[in-house]
């Protein structure tokens, strides 16, 4: 874990005595009572006490503001400052210019500032997808998805890579993380597959220790960023593995399957929670009262707030852009603070009007505003608004890397060793070949860097076929070809790191094939006909349709998606370190399985659990 200064002397600095001589100039008008600064300013105060005494002091405009959540690119400080925006987040890929670590901390410093330039000098939080490290900064360190950390099973090594990613987030600024995700996947087709830490609810629970990573023993922590179990509730379970499609299951499976992880994440005190594109029984969660407010809220006691997914609201109705009644009825619903990356201005006038004619009780967005606040104050933000500059050299450092790559050799999941191939000797002559073997954007998958993520040079790490070439033994002969051209008998094994390219969300549901492309399979193809032993290294966010190829290959190692630091996975083959992931999912016979899970009756390629060792 990367480390610095105490909390006490962090650049994060804002103190008591700047806030309170600050609230007594800005806009003309103090913020205080007559004998000294306003008690809300004072951390000496419990955080009950400070948010009553903010809340008496909002007007209206205020508290809107503070249930606003826009997108970077659609707003200007100047605007965050007059609207008292309460939030504003990156979606995926949306970076300053140039996107470094530096430009990030001066970003969110200068967005910081402006919200500190309103009356009563309410800080904004700043939100991510740090989903697989903090993934859209370039440079920083990218760790496996969710599917390759559920089959390494190690909770323990989660947290620690919840607190690396913390570190990271801290040294540009931003203090909210949409992770983890804690969706139960059920169906392979599905395409945030790889968002999820597996098929069973023991595990997405097991790994709620990620949110103890982000924030830390106490919420003010010098590393803390809040952490937020999304997505609210049953988005693994929809039909046809439908992103943002209905859940048609009883309230009885929904509470077995699907409910577990959240409770788990209350009671490690996740922050936030977001809520599921997703319907279940054809209502849009984005409106189910009676799941967020009843049993999210009073059931599960979360004392946190809800937020809504980017532009959710909008779909409440099936109709594109959202109304003042979609407004009313998710603020109603129990959502306390609403993504409206572009169009918040017409949120916050909706919600006044609703608010004004009674539809949403005051009430209602006093609960929401104590919500948000409390965990502001919880954060230090009102002390310490400003980037933590001191961790800028967390972001990629030498150490999370390690960790990574851990982190990659654990999840890998030995599926076939025929002949004892693996692990390859340091001195064997190896042929490497496959689209996947040498692309950084290949291996790390969606949600790096850009939304969809992309392959090739996208930013800084060790690839596959690089961290093969550091296994074997320097006089060890490696050659590299993508489409397998070149190879000949006299090598002693062919590797093929093939698979899916880089994908995200709804744009990665497939509805017919799933197994490899023919660029894929010819590589393999060419591999065989060497006659030399083939091993297929399987980079994909789910499991593949490869019955009828597997015959044909000596070995198949699953490699899930393990984001930049490849050489994780050439410890395994090289036998560095011995195989001990197991698979998170079933793996299907054929697609036409699908869904296919642990206990339903049918026979799958590999089980659940299933895995391989060298011993």
């Amino acid at each position: 874990m990367y480390c610095s200064s105490p909390r006490a002397s962090r650049t994060r600095v804002l103190g008591l005595s700047v806030l309170a001589l600050l609230a007594l100039t800005v806009h003309g008008g103090p913020v205080r009572a007559a004998s000294g600064p306003a008690p809300y300013l004072d951390p000496q105060l419990s955080v009950g006490d400070r948010v009553d005494d903010l809340l008496d002091r909002m007007s209206l405009t205020d508290k809107l503001g503070q249930m606003t959540q826009a997108e970077r690119r659609y707003v200007t400080p100047e605007e965050v400052t007059r609207y008292r925006i309460g939030s504003v987040l990156s979606s995926g890929g949306s970076a300053p210019s140039p996107n470094t670590p530096r430009s990030w901390a001066d970003m969110y410093d200068g967005l910081q500032r402006a919200a500190l330039a309103a009356p009563l000098r309410v800080p904004m939080m700043y939100g991510v997808d740090a989903v697989h490290g903090h993934n859209n900064v370039a440079g920083a360190t990218i760790f496996p998805h969710d599917i390759g950390l559920g089959a390494a099973r190690d909770p323990a090594l989660v947290r620690r890579i919840g607190a690396a990613t913390a570190a990271e987030m801290t040294g540009t600024g931003v203090d909210w993380d949409f992770a983890p995700c804690l969706c139960v996947v059920r169906d392979d087709r599905w395409g945030r597959t790889y968002e999820s830490f597996g098929e069973v609810p023991e595990l997405p629970a097991a790994m709620t220790t990620l949110i103890d990573g982000l924030q830390g023993r106490e919420l003010d922590g010098p590393t803390s960023v809040l952490a937020t179990a999304k997505h609210y509730l049953g988005d693994g379970g929809t039909e046809g593995g439908d992103d943002r499609g209905d859940t048609r299951i009883p309230e009885k499976e929904l509470r077995a399957v699907h409910l577990p992880p959240f409770r788990a994440a209350v009671k490690r005190g996740v922050g936030s929670v977001m809520v599921s594109y997703s319907s279940w029984n054809g209502l849009k969660m984005h409106r189910n009262k009676y799941l967020i407010t009843d049993v999210l809220k009073r059931e599960l006691g979360f004392t946190g707030f809800v937020v809504s997914d980017y532009n959710g609201i909008d779909e409440i109705d099936g109709k594109r852009g959202f109304t003042k009644d979609e407004v009313a009825a998710a603020v109603n619903a129990g959502i306390d603070m609403v993504m409206v990356p572009a169009e918040w201005r017409r949120f916050i006038d909706y919600l006044r009007d609703a608010v004004k004619d009674g539809t949403v009780p005051m009430s209602r967005v006093d609960d929401a505003n104590r919500r948000i606040l409390t965990k502001k104050f919880q954060l230090g933000l009102f002390e310490r608004p400003m980037a933590d500059r001191a961790y800028l050299g967390a972001v990629g450092s030498a150490e999370h890397r390690a960790l990574a790559r851990r982190a990659v050799a654990g999840s890998q999941v030995l599926l076939k060793n025929a002949g004892g191939v693996l692990p390859l000797d340091d001195d064997d002559k190896v042929f490497v070949a496959g689209r996947s073997a040498d692309d950084i954007g290949m291996q790390s998958g969606g949600w790096t860097i850009s939304w969809q993520g992309a392959p090739g040079p996208t930013t800084k790490g060790t690839t596959i076929l690089r961290g093969i070439r550091e296994a074997a033994d320097p006089s060890a002969t490696v050659t590299y070809s993508r489409d397998g051209t070149g190879i000949d008998r006299s090598y002693d094994a062919a590797i093929a790191v093939v698979g899916e390219k880089p994908y995200a969300e709804y744009h990665g549901d497939l509805t017919g094939d799933m197994g490899l492309d023919a660029a894929d399979l010819k590589t393999i193809d060419r591999l065989r006909a060497s006659g030399v032993p083939v091993v297929v290294v399987l980079v994909s966010g789910r499991p593949l349709d490869i019955a009828t190829e597997l015959p044909k290959w000596n070995a198949l190692v699953e490699a899930w998606l393990p984001g930049s630091e490849g050489a994780g996975v050439a410890d395994v083959l090289y036998g560095a370190v011995a195989p001990t992931g197991r698979l998170p999912v079933t793996w299907m016979r054929t697609a036409s399985q699908q869904p296919i899970n642990k206990g339903d009756g049918k026979k799958p390629l590999f089980p659940f659990g299933y895995r391989l060792t060298y011993d």
